[in-house]
Formats: C-alpha cells, sequence, structure tokens
C-alpha cells in the first residue's frame, strides 16, 4: 500500500495565464490545482469574459478557477464572476482591504490578495490588513503587476511564516502563502524547502511565449513539486 503524504507537505499548485484551450487541459492533465484567468487588459495573457467562460468549461469538478483582477471595480469583477463560474478572486493591484472584503462578499468568492515584495513592505503587516483573504500570494515587485518572471529576494519573508498551519492561518501569524515570483522547474524545489509555502503559482515559468504555455514544461514543473513533497515528506 502507498503511504498518504501528510496534507502539510502537499503543495498546492496554481498554473496561471492560461489563454488557450489545450493550455487548459495540459494544466489538468499534469495534475494542477488550481488555473488562473487574468482579467487585467494590459497583461498579454488577458482574456475577455466570453473567452474566459469558454476556457472555464475544459476544467473538470475538484480543479479551481482563479480569476485575477488589478484595481477592477465591483461591477467589473461582479460582472465577470457572474459569467464565468471562478472559485476564487485573486486581487493583484492596489486595492484597499476593504475594497476586497467588499468585492468578496458582493461575489460571494472568498479571496487571495498578492504582495508585491520588495525591501521596505511589512508583510507581517500587510497581511494583518487582509486577515480575511483565504491566502497572501507573493510576487516580485516589478513595473507593472505582475508576470515578469522575476523571483524576489526570499529571505524578506518573515521567518516565523515558515512553518505555516495549512488548517488554520493565522493560528501562528501565518496566513496561507502562494509563492509566485519567477519560479521554474529548476527554482521550484528550492523554493519549497526554503519557503514551505501552502501553494506554488507560475505563469512565464511554464511559457515558450506570453500567454502560450509549452506543455512539456507545466508537467516538468509538476514534477518537480511532487518531487519536493516526497523528499519533505520523507524528511
Amino acid at each position: 500500500m502507498t503511504a498518504m503524504m501528510a496534507p502539510e507537505c502537499r503543495t498546492r499548485i496554481k498554473i496561471c495565464g492560461l489563454t488557450r484551450d489545450e493550455d487548459v487541459r495540459a494544466a489538468v492533465d499534469a495534475g494542477a490545482d488550481a488555473i488562473g484567468l487574468v482579467f487585467y487588459d494590459k497583461s498579454p495573457r488577458h482574456v475577455d469574459v466570453a473567452h474566459a467562460a469558454a476556457l472555464a468549461e475544459q476544467v473538470p469538478p475538484f480543479v479551481s478557477v482563479v480569476g485575477l483582477f488589478v484595481n477592477a471595480d465591483a461591477e467589473e469583477v461582479a460582472h465577470v464572476a457572474e459569467r464565468v463560474p471562478l472559485t476564487l478572486l485573486q486581487f493583484h493591484g492596489d486595492e484597499t482591504p476593504q475594497q476586497c472584503s467588499d468585492i468578496a462578499r458582493r461575489c460571494r468568492l472568498p479571496y487571495m490578495r498578492a504582495a508585491r515584495v520588495r525591501p521596505g513592505l511589512d508583510l507581517v503587516e500587510f497581511a494583518d490588513q487582509y486577515r480575511d483573504a483565504s491566502g497572501l500570494l507573493l510576487d516580485a515587485f516589478v513595473e507593472g503587476y505582475g508576470g515578469g518572471g522575476h523571483v524576489f529576494d526570499w529571505t524578506l519573508i518573515p521567518a516565523q511564516w515558515q512553518t505555516p498551519n495549512p488548517a488554520s492561518p493565522h493560528a501562528n501569524g501565518a496566513p496561507r502563502i502562494v509563492l509566485s515570483g519567477g519560479l521554474n522547474v529548476q527554482n521550484v524545489a528550492g523554493a519549497i524547502e526554503r519557503v514551505r509555502p501552502y501553494a506554488v503559482d507560475v505563469s512565464s515559468g511554464v511559457e515558450a511565449a506570453k500567454g502560450v504555455k509549452d506543455h512539456a514544461r507545466i508537467a516538468a514543473f509538476v514534477r518537480a513539486v511532487r518531487m519536493a513533497d516526497a523528499g519533505r515528506s520523507a524528511g
């Protein structure tokens, strides 16, 4: 009988910035836990509502559909949520805690807040402001809002967040951490070992071109995460 992996050693995987049916299927077939659809019109990975709804039709049960928004108002987010079967909102701009809470409540969906990490940003204070978020996504600070393929300095992550309790966020002061920013098959195992995130989020690291995913890279990325998890479990 195969031993079951301890829940805290299973890193969830999100493949973000999907724009094609075949890429959604490749992510699902590889074992991704979530796909990300970008509703920010300045992104090269942007999809409109009709296209997003068609992509979401490719997603089977138990795989999450995450909608990424940047400084969108409540009307815009609600319009998308009414037409696309989203399971989670991702706010990736300059949204205030009140805006995030109000929009999530209106859409009747949980939300995840992105923090663009750089020296001087107090992540503990930032996370405390968004205590009703289901997760905190840590991304590199770049011009624009994400998708730059840059790794940030992981030592900027508070040390007390290295052993989070995924079943009860904030129980030890740590939110559920979703690590993003320049991840790829070469560095994701090291990221998991160093940061011990609840989940990892990849976009450019599995692309052949912006918005076009490389299916072999997706599969290799998922395998690398599972191998890292197996090593942690054995350890």
